[in-house]
């Protein structure tokens, strides 16, 4: 409620289109969301439920590409990646990656986006579950989403992401974990 009284006089009427990005907009963002297991392979026996966050920081690195339905930007950044399990195990991970994005814009305030990265990770789950046999892992995501721009600066965003941990095949057992990640988020850019 305290974000929508602080964001409403910026809040731009909604016959009015917000223009697309500008090539070099920052933005910064948070997402949360839950995660639940999605085990691919007889070998990803482990169930673990839990939480992240993933603040993030992106630059747009062009301008609009197309003239259709794909017609959209493309932006690069990094991503930090904390989570913890709450179920059957407590644990925590941290992690960074770089993010690349690509935004269609073609529908005025909603924009599609699919997104993905990977980078090193952290965690204390290296011996506590099958999968993971040390802490230093890599950490492979790809997801879609959706922002709702309300206004110039400021966009609210609900998305899902596939997330893989794995240790690469530097040690054995090798078979890593997945997750499905809802989120929701909210972003302001800086131009």
């Amino acid at each position: 409620m305290a974000v929508v009284i602080c964001l409403s006089p910026g809040i731009v009427s909604a016959g009015e289109p917000i223009s697309p990005a500008a090539k070099g907009t920052q933005t910064v963002g948070l997402a949360i969301g839950p995660f639940f297991p999605i085990r691919l392979l007889p070998s990803q026996s482990s169930k673990l439920f839990g939480t992240a966050a993933m603040p993030s920081w992106s630059m747009t690195v062009t301008d609009l590409i197309g003239s259709n339905w794909y017609r959209g930007q493309v932006s690069f950044g990094a991503e930090l990646l904390a989570f913890g399990t709450s179920e059957p195990l407590t644990s925590y991970g941290i992690g960074i990656t770089p993010k690349l994005q690509y935004t269609f814009v073609g529908l005025d305030r909603l924009r599609p986006y699919i997104e993905s990265g990977g980078g090193p990770l952290w965690t204390d789950l290296g011996g506590q579950v099958p999968e993971q046999p040390g802490q230093f892992n890599v950490v492979v995501w790809g997801g879609a989403g959706a922002a709702w721009v309300l206004t110039p600066q400021w966009a609210v965003n609900v998305g899902y992401r596939f997330v893989h941990i794995s240790n690469g095949g530097t040690r054995t057992p090798n078979s890593g974990l997945n997750f499905g990640l809802p989120f929701v988020g909210l972003s302001y850019s800086l131009y």
